[in-house]
């Protein structure tokens, strides 16, 4: 006879899914649960609970997320009631709702158009304006830190290690990267390739790093701009197009766009004129997020390089916000179908209602994240504390063996399989990892290591061309 489940545990699990109405992952569960509960047992209770219809399952894989059948119902009804209908997470204006219906529309149905140049035209920066002052002040309100005035790229510099990976995962994924937010990290902080990953994606995200750094490191001097721009897309192009030659170079060739009746301009001057006057025009617009959202609007829908387009008008999308000191848009949580139709309403139709009610969203979305950054600095992590023995003595492994980022990864992951308990081995990776990322010549001393093992671990790990290597380099 089957062992009955322990309601106790049932009701715990339910308790914490209601309190999130827009779904909850499996790891964030198990965080919020006051009672410890072992991985693997949870997954069999989720599944009794989805089973029993207690809960509701959407999506797959690390998509997964669970919700509670009544906290949906109210939510549907009161998103009806305020005369807005959710798509995925994001709720839409009746406007925004019927362009969504109309690029839904099979092919066929649509008709054929080219680039409207007097799309571009009808702008006038500080005059024509695609967020209303209100849209603008809430965002402005969302997204200014607490500190005074500072320097350009100061707030940013502050949050960088967080918006790399935040960025560089969302940005790719919009793009069909199958990464996981986790290996994103691992690729960026240690080299490491996912195990079953095609390099082309590990390239993308890695082009997606250095274009941000690129971005944070000259915030006083970036804009929007030739050089800008171009070597924007020099970054995220880099090994990645069919025509190396074409990486920050303007499009020379025709191009279409798929699963779209839509078609860019074809001549090589005309696409010159109309990229100078996106840059002008986003120059002079002078509220940071009108610039942004109109960058997002227009380049993209101008396709002036060969690919990865809408990938620099993300990154670039960030460049008023860097420069003004405001939170970063890092499209968190943003649904790629969702934002897909978007792009296909404004290339379709010229019409950006649904692209603003995405970028209003991600940007709510974004801000409070960073904020939260900030604030969380100096918190106790009990999990650190529990295990302070362990961290500690894989921290002077990795340094009296002098490992480069590779062969820490690996260690770690060996290390912690062979001593420490198996619900915990993931997270006590993550945090050993970050133990070694932290390593600097004023907190070694913690770990019981010396100045001159320090020093001499320094001069693997900092050795030119090793994060490179280890990132391209397949297992």
């Amino acid at each position: 006879m089957a062992k009955p489940r322990p309601e106790q545990e049932l009701n715990a699990i339910e308790a914490v899914v209601s309190t999130h109405p827009e779904g909850i992952g499996i790891q964030d569960i198990q965080d919020e649960l006051e009672e410890e509960i072992a991985r693997r047992t949870l997954q069999y209770h989720l599944k009794h609970l989805v089973d029993e219809g207690r809960l509701l399952k959407e999506g797959e894989r690390r998509w997964t997320k669970y919700l509670s059948p009544a906290a949906t119902k109210r939510q549907t009804k009161a998103s009806k009631a305020s005369g807005e209908e959710l798509a995925g997470e994001v709720p839409l204006s009746k406007q925004a709702a019927g362009v969504q219906e109309r690029v839904r529309e099979p092919l066929h149905a649509r008709k054929p158009v080219g680039y409207q140049r007097a799309f571009l035209d009808a702008y006038r920066p500080n005059d024509t304006t695609y967020l209303s002052a209100k849209e603008r002040e809430h965002l402005r309100t969302v997204g200014t830190p607490t500190s005074g005035a500072q320097s350009a790229g100061t707030y940013v510099k502050q949050i960088l290690n967080r918006l790399l990976i935040d960025l560089s995962w969302n940005s790719s994924r919009l793009e069909g990267n199958t990464y996981s937010l986790l290996d994103t990290k691992r690729l960026i902080d240690f080299g490491k390739l996912a195990e079953g990953k095609e390099q082309l994606e590990a390239q993308m995200i890695l082009n997606h790093k250095e274009a941000i750094e690129f971005l944070t490191g000259s915030a006083e001097e970036i804009g929007f701009n030739r050089h800008t721009i171009l070597n924007l897309h020099a970054l995220l192009a880099d090994n990645l197009l069919a025509n190396p030659e074409a990486s920050g170079c303007l499009r020379r060739i025709g191009v279409g766009i798929e699963k779209s009746v839509f078609h860019p301009l074809e001549v090589p001057q005309l696409i010159e004129e109309c990229f100078d006057q996106v840059l002008a025009t986003a120059e002079a617009i002078e509220n940071p997020f009108e610039q942004a959202f109109f960058n997002m609007v227009q380049l993209p829908y101008l396709q002036p390089f060969d690919d990865v387009n809408k990938r620099v008008s993300r990154l670039a999308a960030n460049i008023p916000l860097i420069k003004t000191n405001l939170a970063p848009l890092s499209f968190t949580d943003v649904p790629a179908k969702i934002y897909t139709e978007a792009m296909l309403g404004v290339y379709e139709l010229n019409r950006i209602d649904l692209l603003k009610d995405v970028f209003i969203w991600a940007y709510e979305r974004s801000a409070p994240r960073y904020a939260a950054v900030r604030q969380s600095l100096g918190e106790p992590d009990p999990f650190r504390w529990k295990h302070r023995e362990a961290l500690r003595e894989i921290v002077q492994v990795v340094v009296l063996e002098r490992l480069d980022k590779k062969a820490t990864f690996s260690r770690i992951a060996a290390w912690a399989g062979k001593n420490v308990e198996a619900g915990q081995q993931d997270q006590f990776r993550e945090v050993a990892e970050n133990e070694v990322l932290g390593l600097h010549e004023g907190n070694f001393a913690r770990y019981r290591i010396r100045p001159s093992q320090f020093k001499a671990w320094q001069e693997t790990w900092n050795k030119p061309g090793n994060e490179q290597a280890a990132a391209m380099e397949h297992d």
